[in-house]
């Protein structure tokens, strides 16, 4: 239980309280006060077709979601209290039904899923209460502005304005209430839990908002809810891809880790190293404007620089003194070993050059091949920077951690001759943005070594 904090069990409580709120006048649905739970039940039963439709569409919810479960485990994520395909259902809900009933569709689903992570009763209470007020929003801004006129008179230009208000009312409410979560539970800053939730979200909602309309509107034809759920067909297709994109993501993050963990036992001395680059290289690519698959590729770039370590001996990379030049040309090695370590995974695509040609500097005197200018791929330009600043950055065996300013000074002298003055300027504008928080990576106790002349020596920067 102690895996929750106190402040993100009281947010839970307050969110399951205003979903009550909303779920209150539903009893009234059926005509008999809650109190009498048996005779509710019957009552509801005896209800109009708003009743059989929140039965049918929690029913289709509650099985879509424990056959997700079953079929493709792990493809849901599991903060989400939805998947992909069944915001359509939660949509149609709301476009069918009153604020109240529309609200209790994902319940049944949600309450008797199963949930793998501990406390599961929190976990699932939090699924619940986030899920319920988003769709009585959306329920209520979608009836407010004539919205179950329209689709009831199956008026589709009609129902466009509506139905687009009451998804981005769901967006908003799914963010808001996410974003607070993060704020309590994972100890997200608050500047960043917010940030960019919305509007990656909103585009495939609205997607979905345009299926649960669809839904919607077949619901009141002739062809009643039979042809309602065609809808949904073509929707758990695209599901089903979007499980199998999700699958192979998560493949590809396993194999990277893996390679990372080797590295991170061999050389204890630089663990966490890895991942900082990765960090520094996303904000450089984020800050000179490159798409999100380049970003992600710098950021594999970045983790798996140093994977060539692999194929160094261990004595060579924990010895604390000076390398004589033959155990430098071994140390130089790393680049080539790890371009052929990652050979075989496809999916790094321009990663593999950063990899081989990291430690190449604007003059030619780098290595392994001695590269000059813009022939040194713009991935390794890239991660030279992140490595180089990282290390500096980082209290190792041999050098005390420096001030960020005094690495960053130390890279501005080195640009033009050993960095390229626009990753290293990129990198200074994201830390202006963003700011950095460097992990020691060895032990505050350990005697403190000369720190090196330039982020050029291996002491400091390329072992």
């Amino acid at each position: 239980m102690e895996a929750i904090p106190g402040g993100a069990r009281l947010y839970v409580g307050c969110v399951a309280l205003i979903a009550l709120v909303c779920l209150a006048p539903v009893p009234a649905l059926a005509g008999t006060p809650v109190t009498d739970p048996s005779r509710w039940a019957a009552g509801l039963l005896r209800a109009d077709s708003s009743s059989w439709a929140v039965i049918l569409l929690a029913a289709l919810y509650a099985a879509g979601r424990r056959a997700a479960r079953t079929r493709f485990p792990g493809s849901l994520p599991a903060p989400s209290p939805v998947a992909p395909v069944f915001h359509p259902v939660l949509l149609a809900g709301a476009f069918l039904l009153p604020p109240p009933a529309a609200a209790l569709v994902p319940l049944p689903g949600i309450l008797l899923a199963r949930v793998e992570q501990r406390p599961a009763g929190v976990r699932r209470l939090w699924r619940a209460a986030q899920c319920v007020p988003a769709v009585w929003a959306a329920a209520r801004v979608h009836g407010a502005l004539g919205g179950r006129d329209t689709v009831a008179a199956c008026a589709v230009p009609r129902a466009l304005l509506p139905a687009a208000a009451a998804v981005l009312v769901y967006c908003a409410v799914l963010a808001l209430l996410d974003g607070g979560i993060r704020v309590l539970a994972e100890r997200v800053p608050a500047r960043r839990a917010w940030r960019g939730r919305f509007s990656r979200s909103l585009a495939p909602l609205v997607v979905h908002g345009l299926a649960g309309l669809m839904m919607a509107v077949l619901w009141h034809s002739p062809y009643g809810p039979v042809a309602a759920l065609l809808v949904l067909f073509p929707m758990g297709v695209a599901w089903w891809v979007f499980a199998q994109y999700h699958r192979e993501r998560a493949a590809h993050h396993a194999t990277i880790r893996a390679l990372v963990q080797a590295v991170d036992i061999k050389d204890g001395y630089t663990r966490g190293h890895s991942e900082r680059v990765g960090q520094a290289s996303m904000m450089i690519a984020r800050e000179l404007g490159m798409d999100e698959r380049r970003i992600e590729v710098l950021r594999f770039a970045g983790i798996l620089h140093d994977v060539g370590k692999l194929g160094v001996p261990t004595r060579l990379l924990r010895k604390d003194g000076p390398l004589t030049p033959e155990e430098r040309c071994v140390i130089e090695l790393h680049p080539e070993y790890g371009h052929e370590i990652t050979r075989g995974i496809t999916f790094l695509g321009e990663a593999r050059s950063a990899i081989l040609h990291h430690h190449e500097r604007l003059d030619g005197s780098g290595y392994p091949y001695g590269l000059v200018g813009r022939q040194i791929p713009e991935p390794a330009r890239v991660v030279a920077v992140a490595d180089a600043f990282d290390a500096m950055t980082s209290t190792r065996s041999y050098s005390r951690a420096r001030p960020v300013a005094v690495a960053l000074e130390e890279l501005g002298r080195c640009a033009g001759t050993q960095f390229d003055p626009r990753m290293v300027g990129a990198l200074v504008r994201a830390l202006d943005r963003h700011g950095w928080h460097p992990v020691v990576t060895a032990d505050e106790s350990a005697p403190a070594l000369p720190a090196p002349a330039s982020p050029g020596d291996r002491r400091g920067v390329t072992r």
